[in-house]
């Protein structure tokens, strides 16, 4: 029988929705804006999955790390530690891994972001040990090439690999993020098990996107409509084109020639849209996620209320081959899924699906 450990990042992902693009020593001021802990309903969706798929040995750290969504998942795990205190920390999340490391688990599975993925990786490291990984997606940087596309799809792979590859584990400055700026640093390379829902490192760059951008900056004007543009360099160039200097890795509100809200949080969007509204997104090269990495500001309720245009460059659509949505809500990940309308040029599109 597989043993499988668990261990949760209980914080990992509440600055998404309120626009802080990360929790790294924001934690209060996420608290602060109103969010809410996001890894757990991921890790108890994960783990659900897990269980209707075979039967595992769960091992797992105390309270929020892992006891308690393993319970509500209808497990009785074993648990190997306990957090020091409430709130709980990196410290934590290594001492978590040694404890699952020494209980012997063929599987180790987190739930966080890239930053909980550093902290498995290099205490893995530490540790010489040759567990095996494979990350729930549940931070607002997921840039890793070791976590599943899905929390469901997470768990469909932990219980039936049958091989592991290696592959890269990589982060970024997140107060450098938030001033615009995204490099990524290879921080350590992991095992992690092979299969087609396991995600691709996240590329950075991108191609000529003028007549792109012009083009979609020209219907904006044209219409009544509220434009949520969300973060990355090709919906950058329509900001460009629409006359403001738009937060790159933020979502901007727009409006009949006035930005409404500038690197807007999930309820300043709400707050904003009219009767009509559009959200114009661009696919991350190398993913292809066009909802849930990095803009999870446009959250499910903004997405329901309005329609949404993709639009990306030939070359960037030839490289991911799929589009993938990732937005925290099942159902509505479901109603995005089928054929997909990108636009790639003034005129043109091209048809690529959600899968």
């Amino acid at each position: 029988m597989r043993r499988i450990g668990l261990v949760v990042n209980p914080i990992a992902g509440m600055g998404g929705r309120v626009g802080l693009k990360g929790t790294d020593n924001k934690v209060e001021e996420a608290r602060r804006r109103g969010a809410e802990p996001r890894s757990p309903a991921r890790a108890r969706e994960a783990l659900e999955h897990l269980r209707e798929r075979g039967t595992v040995e769960l091992y797992t750290y105390g309270g929020a790390m892992g006891e308690e969504e393993a319970v509500a998942a209808g497990f009785s795990p074993t648990v190997v530690g306990r957090p020091d205190g409430e709130e709980t920390t990196a410290a934590d999340t290594r001492e978590a891994v040694r404890g699952l490391v020494d209980a012997g688990v063929d599987l180790l599975l987190f739930v966080g972001g890239d930053g909980t993925a550093v902290d498995v990786a290099e205490t893995l490291d530490e540790l010489d040990a040759d567990v095996p990984v494979l990350g729930v997606p549940g931070g607002v940087k997921v840039y890793s090439s070791v976590f599943a596309v899905t929390p469901r799809a997470a768990g469909r792979i932990a219980a039936g690999f049958d091989r592991t590859e290696r592959r890269e584990v990589n982060d970024i400055d997140e107060d450098a993020y938030r001033g615009g700026d995204v490099t990524t640093e290879l921080k350590a390379v992991a095992e992690v098990p092979v299969g087609e829902e396991v995600q691709s490192s996240k590329q950075i760059g991108g191609g000529t996107v003028e007549a792109l951008a012009a083009a979609v900056a020209a219907d904006a004007r044209a219409d009544d409509a509220t434009y949520v543009l969300g973060p990355g360099s090709t919906v950058d160039a329509v900001k460009t084109e629409l006359g403001f200097d738009g937060s790159p890795l933020g979502v901007d509100v727009w409006r009949d020639g006035e930005v409404l809200v500038a690197d807007a949080a999930a309820d300043e969007i709400l707050d904003a849209l009219g009767d009509d509204n559009r959200i114009v997104v661009s696919p991350i090269g190398g993913q292809g996620f066009v909802f849930g990495r990095g803009n999870d500001q446009i959250s499910p309720a903004v997405i329901r209320r309005s329609d949404v245009e993709v639009v990306a460059s030939k070359q960037k659509l030839d490289d991911i081959g799929v589009l993938r949505v990732d937005t925290g809500d099942p159902d509505l990940d479901e109603e995005l899924r089928g054929w997909q309308r990108v636009r790639v040029g003034k005129f043109e599109r091209r048809l690529l699906k959600v899968v």
